[in-house]
């Protein structure tokens, strides 16, 4: 793979050291490791396993007398009690030839460099080039349940770790790593990990998401040979790399095989690493990218990691999305009030206006969008003052009076009054060099002294690390949302981060992520109520980082039904489809130029959270009517389609199928997409994955909807009408018949359960 915008994706050889084989052991111990073993290669002691449960899952971990804790087992639930027997009978007695008189493990929770074997180093750091080698001892354990935290110490070093783990009830274990400098001078920190994950050497190759702007989560096969696969990304979004890996047993597919996943949570620069140890098994270490000087540590002064992400599924990739749906949801998302509420579906007004607004032509459609079933209506770029492109305007956050002479409240409170939330774009962290605010204040911008600026989109980056400036900001926005009933915000960022040098010249990538989520905190705890969006280009912000504080993840510009479909699936392979955007948008497209039916569109939209952003004045009646069916569909599923369980099946002759199962089996909704035309002259069945062998379901076509075809038979036409009923093994396993489909059109199939068991 080569250089991309905003990321790379690296293959680093490493030279491997002979007599891999004889190294090979169940429990990944090296026989002569630190924990006592003599020069020969004898063993020593037998260390103390530290054991997590989840309800599928189980993490073993060797605490050797010397040096961190070693992973031996990241896998299926294993029986409990016989992990003894199994350390004491299974461990090898011989050494390979050709390596270090005292071996360590490879597979530890944090690799470190000179001292350690010649992994990827997941801490790098240093005193002026002096205290660059790290040898933790563990001082103590303590345990909670499903947690643990290992506090560990380096006195020749002078550094302590503590390595918190928990493996919840959702099967996903997280890690975060604690950094404390407990000598002089200052420490340099150039990396450290936030989480190192073992995967079996049957792993072939690893899937990553990777893309660029209208055309995100991309899936990008890479094959892992005897090599090092390493990802990064420095421009502070996620749009070229999402900073998650993939990988699976071979024989995987979407509802069978074992597969893995890890993600960071982390809107900033990351590094995630993949790379064979010497048994052949998989070390996948994620963290942050810090740049030169990024960190550096005072006496005492610690660093405290994001949170890796990570779980497994005998499930395939589909059980992998339930397992970090799930988390999301139970762990990371935090909604306004308590649970979430029903998603509302929003209007947006960008694709239907760009810069030409116009107020009451605004409110016309308004009234419109409430026609439609809209539930929120947000004003997007344009309604400020000097803003007629993106030349100019970012920073002065205060309606335009040009075009809303009395602010913004009257066509929030008609919102309102149309039973509609109001919501708002914003970009807070940009702003034009031709704005009121950069004349007033030209050092509020990051750059390089002594260079000139670099722009992007005519447009550069305020520097957040500046307490005068997040103050300006909370001000500007805090005013907007008590002059006028906004109850959300659509937050925007439409630029890499290239020279993010602060005040002092140091730089400021990293610490600029964290300015703006306290940015975000702050303004949700004066406004308790308040809803965001990240938005970022379109996905260039999608992570479980930004989840802690936005509630809706726009995932891309693009709005194109056809592109949407592999976007689409990318992003759920991570994040659950309630905080999904999913726009019904204009045809042709505005991004692409194609041409797609209303059903097409209004199908692949439903699946997320759905809106809409055209003009709802250009749209012929007969549209406008079948537009308002699609959006009563969803608000009708939209408890199915928010809070039930991701399936899906391998796409087979240009057809692709995804689907939501509720948990208890009693309902599901799916997608048949059909991308292509067919080489097969009549259809292969169709399966329905997820559903109960043993209840008897109706299936339906829901919605404004009829079977369209060459030759549909009686049974598919019954199918728009009362139904047809089948068992789920039936409906699982050997499938219906469709008609063909032409390409770029979808169906929606929604099966409800009129038994608990089968005939």
């Amino acid at each position: 793979m080569g250089h991309r915008i905003g990321g790379r994706i690296g293959i680093c050889r490493r030279r491997l050291l002979a007599g891999v084989a004889a190294a090979t052991t169940l429990a990944g111990l090296r026989p002569g490791s630190a924990s006592g073993s003599t020069p020969d290669g004898a063993p020593g002691p037998a260390p103390e396993i530290l054991r997590l449960d989840g309800p599928g899952t189980t993490l073993l971990l060797l605490r050797h007398p010397r040096g961190l804790p070693e992973i031996a087992w990241w896998g299926a639930r294993l029986p409990d009690g016989l992990e003894e027997a199994w350390l004491r009978d299974l461990r090898a007695a011989g050494r390979p030839n050709n390596r270090l008189d005292r071996l360590v493990p490879e597979a530890t929770l944090m690799p470190t460099v000179g001292l350690d074997v010649q992994t990827t180093p997941a801490l790098v750091a240093h005193r002026g080039g002096q205290d660059w080698t790290a040898a933790f001892d563990v001082r103590e354990v303590r345990r909670d349940g499903t947690a643990c935290v290992v506090v560990a110490q380096d006195p020749v070093a002078r550094l302590s770790l503590e390595l918190h783990l928990d493996l919840g009830d959702d099967d996903v274990l997280t890690s975060r790593n604690v950094l404390v400098n407990e000598g002089e001078p200052g420490l340099v920190v150039d990396r450290i990990a936030s989480g190192v994950f073992l995967l079996p050497a049957a792993v072939a190759d690893i899937r990553a998401l990777e893309g660029r702007w209208a055309r995100e989560f991309q899936e990008t096969t890479v094959p892992l040979a005897r090599e090092t696969l390493t990802i990064e990304t420095r421009g502070n979004r996620t749009q070229t790399h999402f900073p998650g890996l993939l990988a699976g047993l071979p024989g995987s597919g979407e509802e069978a095989g074992t597969v893995f996943g890890v993600q960071l949570g982390w809107s900033g620069g990351h590094r995630l690493t993949a790379e064979r140890v010497t048994d052949g098994r998989v070390l996948v270490t994620v963290g942050e990218l810090f740049h030169p000087g990024e960190v550096i540590l005072g006496a005492g002064e610690r660093l405290e990691t994001v949170t890796a992400h990570a779980t497994l599924s005998p499930e395939g990739w589909s059980g992998l999305s339930r397992h970090f749906h799930a988390h999301a949801r139970q762990r990371v998302l935090r909604w306004p009030g308590g649970p979430m509420r029903p998603r509302p579906v929003t209007f947006n007004t960008w694709e239907g206006n760009g810069f030409k607004l116009d107020e009451a032509r605004l409110m016309q459609q308004a009234e419109a969008a409430a026609r439609l079933g809209a539930e929120r209506f947000v004003l997007d770029d344009g309604w400020f003052r000097g803003r007629r492109s993106d030349r100019a305007g970012l920073g002065d956050w205060t309606p335009d009076p040009a075009i809303f002479p009395n602010g913004l409240a009257p066509l929030a409170n008609r919102v309102n009054e149309l039973g509609m939330e109001f919501g708002l774009w914003v970009e807070p962290e940009m702003v034009n060099p031709d704005s009121d605010l950069l004349r007033a204040h030209p050092d509020w911008a990051l750059g390089v002294r002594g260079r000139d600026p670099v722009t992007s989109r005519r447009q550069l980056v305020l520097d957040l690390t500046r307490p005068e400036v997040t103050e300006h900001l909370f001000d500007a926005l805090d005013r907007q949302l008590r002059e006028a009933p906004i109850a959300y915000l659509k937050w925007d960022m439409n630029r890499d981060l290239t020279d993010a040098g602060d005040a002092a010249g140091r730089p400021a990538y990293r610490r600029q992520v964290l300015a703006v989520y306290a940015l975000m905190d702050r303004l949700r705890t004066a406004h308790p109520a308040l809803e965001i969006e990240s938005c970022a280009s379109g996905g260039g912000r999608s992570d479980l980082g930004v989840l802690g504080r936005a509630v809706r993840v726009w995932p891309s510009d693009c709005t194109d039904a056809l592109e949407r479909l592999d976007i689409q699936r990318g992003f759920l392979r991570f994040l659950p489809p309630e905080i999904m955007g999913a726009h019904v948008s204009a045809s042709p497209n505005h991004q692409t130029g194609r041409r797609h039916s209303l059903g097409f569109r209004a199908a692949v939209a439903l699946f997320g959270h759905m809106g809409v952003e055209l003009d709802p004045l250009a749209l012929p009646p007969d549209q406008a009517t079948e537009l308002a069916d699609w959006i009563a569909l969803h608000k009708r599923l939209r408890p199915l389609l928010h809070g039930g369980l991701h399936h899906a099946g391998p796409e087979l002759d240009g057809r692709r199928v995804q689907g939501v199962v509720a948990p208890d089996g009693g309902e599901a909704v799916y997608l048949v997409a059909q991308r292509t035309s067919p080489s097969a002259p009549i259809p292969a069945p169709l399966t329905l994955p997820g559903l109960d062998d043993a209840r008897l379901y109706r299936l339906t076509l829901p919605g404004p909807q009829a079977v369209r075809g060459y030759a549909p038979s009686d049974a598919q036409r019954r199918l728009a009408g009362e139904g047809l009923e089948s068992t789920g093994a039936l409906l699982r396993q050997a499938g219906i018949l469709l008609p063909e489909q032409r390409p770029e059109t979808a169906l929606v199939l929604h099966a409800e359960a009129v038994s608990s068991n089968a005939p």
